[in-house]
């Protein structure tokens, strides 16, 4: 049956399913936004609590550490425990450690309050999935995505925005304060609409723990070697080669034991259903290039056009309000086409927005990023939506928990991936477009003596020949700093090659994305 004839089959939800399905949304806004709320106020941050920089940047790391270790055992936690219990305890330790981290007096303990909240917060996005997959009919479903699309890609631009306006507004610690009010509003939900379940208890004497123990320090060494990496110049860092091996050993680990398992805690398998599998490849492809290029935006705009904080902030608002729209819009359009196409459709445009940014130059400030934000925001919305739809077209209720803690597995270590290659990327190209600048800019070359004779001249501030402004002495001092802008100008100009091979580099990803998406199945 195609989805067009799915959706208009009339299939009602109670008020109590739509509950623990806005509830869940909730928890996952929370979690989204608080893995970047901390991004634009590190530095304010690191000075109060007299942190260095690499231990500042660990404020941070433990948070997406913790949370990538908890995100794939959600869906078996709750086959232990129960949905109920489950999101009060991990909604309880979020709003206990968001407390802990605000009022933090020292690094250390900033950076163990970090990371029990990312672990704690790490059930609220993959059960937000899970309740919507099992809450609501076939449907209700593209419109249930809508809402986890918003929670998930909001979250990402309202994240920096919150963060850098109360930190210039208040104070710093007012960004972690701000994760308690919906936090207990969660509370009061899913006490109401999540129903009462036994729990498995028994399940824990036969817990697949060598899996867990695995996938924990695998994962964990994975998340640590990419954040570090860039810090420690990557593999000329013992290290950062000990954090690989362990990662590559304790991950191969992971799978082969899952494989073998007769009750695994999480279940691979699902990977080699047609529609699931491609459509994690996707989201992994997909959270890589969301997640750099989010991290390279702000950069760019920093290291280019020298915004602040605050500036960065709102020209990252027409990018989630795009996106706030376009994501209850994807329904309507899914119904009078296909969730595939729609796919197709999400990641062309993606594609798009990626590609207006390949020409840029000292002019392109938020008159060239902002619109394609808003072009890669109609296309974030369309995916989001549609790929989780497809995701979970023809799984049983009961491959709910591991299809939701899976496809929110390798979105994240997608874009952990994502960011760490993004900026990586930009460093190297940078140095190999000033190397091939700077052959060309020789003092031989006439155009080297024509600029230098022009910027000498304009800092003299009176009539300089062109003689003398190439040999006299008394303009020494002006040729120095004349060579000293010109070297500032040829890097500049090194750096925004360097982004724009970047976005090149996304849009022909998303491209790829697009032409593999004609290979998923309607009918399954």
């Amino acid at each position: 049956m195609s989805t067009a004839a799915t959706d208009s089959v009339p299939e009602h939800v109670s008020l109590r399913a739509w509950v623990a399905v806005l509830g869940g949304v909730v928890g996952c806004f929370m979690a989204g936004m608080n893995v970047h709320v901390t991004n634009a106020s590190l530095p304010q941050v690191r000075g109060s609590l007299g942190a260095s920089f690499e231990e500042g940047s660990w404020i941070t790391t433990a948070y997406l550490v913790a949370e990538i270790i908890v995100i794939p055992m959600a869906g078996w936690l709750v086959s232990v425990f129960s949905m109920r219990r489950v999101l009060m305890v991990g909604t309880g330790g979020f709003i206990l450690f968001s407390i802990a981290c605000s009022l933090a007096q020292d690094i250390d303990t900033m950076i163990a309050a970090r990371a029990l909240q990312g672990a704690f917060g790490g059930v609220l996005i993959p059960l937000s999935f899970q309740i919507i997959a099992t809450e609501l009919p076939p449907a209700r479903l593209p419109f249930g995505m809508a809402l986890f699309a918003v929670a998930n890609n909001v979250a990402q631009a309202a994240g920096p925005s919150l963060g850098g306006w109360l930190t210039e507004a208040y104070d710093w610690r007012w960004i972690f304060y701000l994760q308690v009010p919906p936090g207990l509003l969660l509370l009061v939900v899913i006490g109401w609409a999540t129903p009462r379940s036994p729990a498995a208890l028994d399940r824990l004497r036969k817990g697949d723990w060598a899996g867990i123990a695995a996938m924990a320090i695998g994962l964990a060494a994975l998340q640590i070697m990419l954040e570090e990496g860039g810090r420690k110049d990557w593999f000329a860092s013992t290290f950062i080669i000990g954090a690989a091996a362990v990662a590559a050993l304790g991950l191969i680990a992971f799978v082969v034991i899952e494989l073998s398992s007769r009750d695994p805690f999480i279940n691979l398998r699902l990977l080699a259903r047609h529609n699931f599998g491609i459509a994690s490849l996707m989201q992994f492809t997909f959270g890589a290039v969301v997640f750099g290029v989010v991290f390279l935006v702000p950069n760019y705009f920093a290291q280019t056009q020298g915004y602040n904080a605050q500036d960065i902030g709102l020209t990252m608002i027409p990018y989630g309000l795009v996106q706030l729209v376009m994501s209850f819009a994807t329904p309507p359009l899914m119904r009078l086409t296909s969730a595939r196409t729609i796919i197709i459709l999400g990641f062309a445009i993606m594609a798009a927005g990626c590609l207006m940014n390949i020409h840029l130059d000292g002019d392109a400030a938020g008159n060239v990023i902002v619109p394609s934000l808003v072009v890669r925001g109609i296309g974030q919305s369309f995916i989001v939506v549609a790929l989780g739809v497809m995701a979970v077209k023809g799984l049983e209720k009961s491959e709910m928990g591991s299809a939701s803690s899976l496809f929110s597995t390798v979105r994240n270590v997608g874009g952990a991936i994502g960011i760490a290659l993004a900026g990586q990327f930009v460093v190297e190209r940078e140095k190999l477009h000033a190397a091939r600048i700077g052959d060309a800019v020789t003092p031989f070359t006439p155009a080297f003596r024509e600029r230098t004779v022009e910027w000498v001249q304009a800092l003299a501030h009176h009539h300089l020949d062109r003689h003398a402004a190439l040999h006299a002495k008394a303009a020494e001092p002006l040729r120095r700093q004349a060579l000293a802008m010109m070297e500032q100008a040829l890097h500049h100009q090194a750096l925004l090659l360097a982004y724009s091979d970047a976005f090149l580099v996304a849009g022909t990803c998303m491209l790829l994305c697009a032409g593999g998406s004609f290979v998923l199945r309607m009918n399954e």
